[in-house]
Parts: C-alpha cells; sequence; structure tokens
C-alpha cells in the first residue's frame, strides 16, 4: 500500500514545495497574494518624480503670479488715490469719463489675472492627466506581476491591509521608466 501512494504523495510534495518556495512576484512587491491591491492615486502623483516636478513649477509660477498680482493691485491703488484727489477739482461729467475708464482698467486686470489662474490650473490638470496615461503600462505590469485582478484606491477602501498598498512599488517603476517627465513632456509638444 505505501509503494501506491508514493508517486503520487512525492508528486503533491514536490507541487507543495515549489509553491511554497518560489517567492511570488505579490511578495516580492511587498503584496500578498491577492486578487486586490490597492494604490493612492494622489501619493503616486505627488510622490513621484514627474508630480514633484510638476508641483514645484505650478507652485513657483503661482508664486509668481501673486507676486504681479500684488504688484497691479499696488499701481491701482495709487491710481486710485491719485483719481481721488482730482475728484475733488473736476466736475462730475468731467470725472465720470475718469472714473470709468479706471474702473474698466481694474476688471481688466481682474479678467486677465484670473485667466492666469485658470491657465495654471488647466496646466497642472493637464500635466495630471499625462502623467496617468504615461503610467498606465507600468501600473498594468504591477497588476499582472502581483496576481491580482484589480487595483482599488487606497481612500476608497474602508479597511485593509497595508501590504496590499502597491504605491510604493508602483512610484519607484515609474521614477524608473519615465523619470521626471521632461523629456516625454517635450516630445508631446513637438
Amino acid at each position: 500500500m505505501f509503494m501506491k501512494l508514493q508517486g503520487p504523495f512525492w508528486a503533491l510534495c514536490a507541487f507543495l514545495a515549489f509553491a511554497c518556495a518560489a517567492p511570488t512576484v505579490a511578495q516580492q512587491l511587498g503584496a500578498p497574494k491577492s486578487s486586490v491591491v490597492t494604490l493612492s492615486s494622489e501619493r503616486l502623483f505627488s510622490d513621484s518624480a514627474f508630480g514633484r516636478r510638476i508641483l514645484s513649477e505650478i507652485e513657483a509660477e503661482g508664486i509668481l503670479l501673486g507676486e504681479e498680482n500684488e504688484r497691479i493691485v499696488a499701481e491701482l491703488s495709487r491710481e486710485e488715490k491719485l483719481l481721488t484727489e482730482r475728484r475733488a477739482t473736476m466736475t462730475a461729467d468731467d470725472f465720470r469719463p475718469l472714473a470709468d475708464a479706471f474702473d474698466e482698467k481694474v476688471q481688466s486686470h481682474r479678467e486677465g489675472q484670473r485667466a492666469k489662474l485658470d491657465a495654471l490650473a488647466r496646466r497642472s490638470e493637464e500635466a495630471r492627466q499625462m502623467f496617468f496615461e504615461l503610467v498606465q503600462p507600468v501600473l498594468i505590469d504591477l497588476l499582472r506581476e502581483s496576481g491580482a485582478s484589480i487595483i482599488i484606491e487606497r481612500s476608497s477602501v474602508f479597511l485593509s491591509s497595508d501590504r496590499t498598498d502597491i504605491t510604493d512599488a508602483a512610484i519607484s517603476r515609474i521614477d524608473a521608466v519615465i523619470g521626471d517627465g521632461s523629456s516625454v513632456e517635450s516630445e508631446a509638444s513637438e
């Protein structure tokens, strides 16, 4: 009887030994073997070299825009003060066109600054969209390698083990593949 079980028994032992001894990619990624892994898309962007570069550029441009706005406000305040002083020496009919022209100038500056701020926000959003398009193949590879069938946004998960989070592994891969993205952006703009 022992001889009959010996073949299947050893085959089962060999299979179990191989299955237990071979490290899975999911374990190499720090995630347990699971059909679901999680990822923080916000961290993926902000902690990647690409995201850090974009956020730094947007912040620098925002600071310049703020400084420009302060200069414009100071200039308009001086102009308003001079206009107010002139008001005392003018008739209402003479003053009205000057006041209207000043109001138009203020409105024009306000609209111009708002347009620049909107353009900056659009640039940030477009960079995020480009980033997620660029990283999709990397995420698909990580998904396949982890053995999972789905990646869920970490912030949408009520409770999970930190071991299912592949964000750090994804950031490392993305940085290796696209770096800070400056070469990819220059190719896209050509």
